[in-house]
């Protein structure tokens, strides 16, 4: 029985691969190079900068896009991906991975002696490939997790997470304390040290999530004197904990990329610390080595005899003896610098990559949880003897691209049902350092059990003492209606209007001196956003303020917040029909983003037919917050 747990999320991950694949070939099958370039998924054109022997028999080239560099772009960290020339026949490609990432940088592993002629004529770019890897790496996971819960020797954390065991605590010597942390921070880390497989922090908007799991993972490394993995499903959510846990004076190394590279951050990863390693000196010589057979090989062409073809073979012989020592030694600078760490950082998949696919940690942490799929992080917790989950089951979920999949249940993640199953694991972060307390108070009531409240630093926090804190417009009777835009919906009426609302208060702003905050204009509707950008562009006040001023959808805005947030809810329509806004946790982010202003517009009654925004209408009318926009249109 406890094995067929992981055979059905075997069964939901193939669903979900099958519609990753379908949506990726939808996007890439008969379009052109421009096309997925601007799509994020190829660099074109490129340039060859290095070439250099790699690991084993694989040649390391450096490539750069010279062109464009502007586009945001999809690759990443271990991401296979084709080299091809604008010839575009079927020979003139070449398959690699991804070992090394930048803005406008790549480095390429290729299983290859030398690259061939066609690569120095004409055109050439970089296309991403279908990512099968993290799915093979989920697979494996899976399995190997099925195979180990049925031995009723092996791992009572497997079992714990799926329900078939209870977790247990130990009696600590002496309590965590810190002057740092508030009352829940410091049950958090005391939880989190007491337990003997499973800890839980729920961390809502605000609370102060990050800081707690620093000062924990801290705890924990001074505790227990073993190694730590600390992960996350995005790279950003990586480079931030890597970034504060350097900050902190821990020796941290993180495998693979950063999103962004700081200073504190470029001093963590694997590629600078085996740079600033003694032996890399010697490596870099035995490249040199390595480089010069490899020319002097090249250096023989098509039309020679036996004994060249045999000197070319026995050159390139001498290279690939010298990639095998070159090999030995970066793998033991890297067993060296790994031996030498407390924490190793890196995301689900990047858990496994080959640098530290062996390695075990008394403790795994798997922060931003809520947004992992289950069958990611089971790549992590198979090293783990103890296990942290970090997050909020009440905001955004992992993005699924099959809705089979989703509605069988690969959208529960593991962090809910851990919470579900594990009560006695959890603690709640219960103060808030971001949002006035009119704005947390709804999400607090439905989300939270009303458990959240607000410190003394912005529980009043307003932009002036005139301006509320709270406001939700009512467009009903404006005739503002909703359109179908493609697969999306906008409401052009309803945009105008937060515009001009927001010109207003810019402008009242302007006349009494204050200095400007910070806006944010969210839509759950992609094309709203898209029409809102282009609307702002005509708008000289809003030009002149353009870099106070987000415009994007609700996903783009998690993790971030601004002063002041406007949400354009953007339905409106007879049949009370809500679509994307039924999704709660979506509008919990949306509405959780404010500091000191939130405005919220829509037409109340599409919108109080479903029963969250009817409460919502009825928290705003409470606190004297509820507006018709006919207040505010000039008749």
């Amino acid at each position: 029985m406890l094995k067929k747990y992981f055979t059905e999320q075997l069964e939901l991950l193939q669903i979900e691969q099958k519609a990753d694949h379908e949506v990726y070939l939808k996007l890439t099958e008969n379009t052109s190079a421009a096309d997925r370039r601007n799509l994020g998924l190829t660099w074109y054109p490129i340039a060859i900068r290095n070439t250099e022997i790699g690991r084993g028999e694989y040649l390391n080239i450096e490539i750069e896009r010279t062109t464009h560099k502007d586009l945001s772009q999809q690759f990443r960290f271990g991401s296979s991906v084709v080299m091809f020339s604008n010839h575009n026949t079927k020979e003139d490609r070449i398959e690699g991975i991804i070992s090394h990432l930048s803005r406008d940088k790549m480095k390429i592993s290729l299983k290859l002696d030398e690259l061939p002629d066609w690569t120095k004529d004409g055109k050439l770019g970089v296309d991403l490939l279908f990512d099968n890897n993290s799915y093979d790496e989920m697979r494996n996971a899976l399995k190997t997790a099925g195979s180990i819960v049925e031995d009723d020797s092996k791992n009572n954390l497997i079992k714990i997470l799926i329900g078939d065991k209870n977790p247990t605590f130990k009696t600590l010597d002496s309590d965590f304390n810190s002057e740092k942390l508030n009352q829940s921070q410091i049950d958090a880390v005391n939880k989190i040290l007491s337990a003997n497989e499973l800890a839980i922090v729920h961390g809502p908007p605000g609370t102060g999530k990050t800081t707690t799991l620093v000062e924990a993972i801290k705890a924990v490394s001074k505790l227990e004197k073993q190694k730590i993995l600390v992960v996350a499903p995005s790279n950003t959510a990586v480079d931030l904990l890597t970034e504060k846990l350097a900050e902190n004076g821990l020796n941290v190394v993180r495998v693979g990329n950063p999103a962004r590279v700081s200073e504190h951050l470029l001093h963590a990863t694997l590629d600078y610390k085996m740079a600033a390693h003694a032996e890399t000196k010697s490596i870099k010589a035995l490249k040199k080595q390595a480089a010069e057979y490899k020319n002097m090989a090249h250096k023989y062409k098509r039309s020679f005899g036996r004994a060249e073809r045999e000197q070319r073979k026995a050159l390139f012989d001498e290279a690939h003896k010298i990639g095998r020592e070159i090999e030995n030694s970066e793998k033991y600078i890297i067993e060296n610098i790994f031996a030498n760490a407390d924490i190793i950082t890196a995301t689900l998949v990047g858990s496994n990559h080959y640098t530290v696919k062996n390695l075990k940690y008394g403790t795994v942490f798997i922060d931003e949880a809520g947004q992992a799929l289950e069958p990611a992080c089971w790549i992590p917790i198979l090293k783990a003897d103890k296990l942290i989950l970090a997050g909020d089951h009440f905001q955004l979920s992992p993005t699924i691209k099959s809705n089979e999949a989703a509605e069988k249940g690969l959208s529960k993640t593991l962090l809910e049902k851990s919470v579900g199953l594990n009560e006695e694991s959890v603690v709640l972060l219960q103060e808030q350092y971001r949002m006035n307390t009119q704005i947390m108070g709804y999400s607090s009531k439905i989300f939270y059990e009303d458990k959240l409240k607000a410190h003394f630093s912005v529980a009043n926090q307003q932009i002036t003492e005139d301006e509320p804190p709270l406001m939700f417009i009512d467009t009903s009777g404006c005739s503002f209606d909703e359109k179908a835009d493609g697969t999306s919906t906008t409401n052009p009426d309803e945009a105008v209007f937060v515009l001009n609302h927001l010109t207003s208060l810019i402008e009242r702003l302007k006349s009494t001196n204050v200095n400007l905050p910070t806006f944010g204009i969210i839509s759950p509707y992609k094309q709203q956003v898209y029409l809102l950008k282009e609307l702002m562009q005509e708008n000289e006040v809003l030009v002149e303020n353009a870099k106070k001023i987000s415009v994007n959808t609700i996903d783009s805005f998690q993790g971030q917040e601004r002063d002041v947030i406007y949400i354009s809810l953007t339905r409106s329509n007879t049949e009370g029909v809500v679509g994307f806004l039924s999704d709660i946790r979506r509008m919990n982010v949306a509405m959780t983003r404010a500091r000191k202003k939130l405005v919220v517009i829509g037409d109340g009654s599409t919108l109080s037919r479903f029963s969250f925004y009817n409460n919502f209408i009825k928290y705003a009318e409470n606190l004297n917050a509820y507006h018709s926009a006919w207040e505010f249109i000039s008749v």
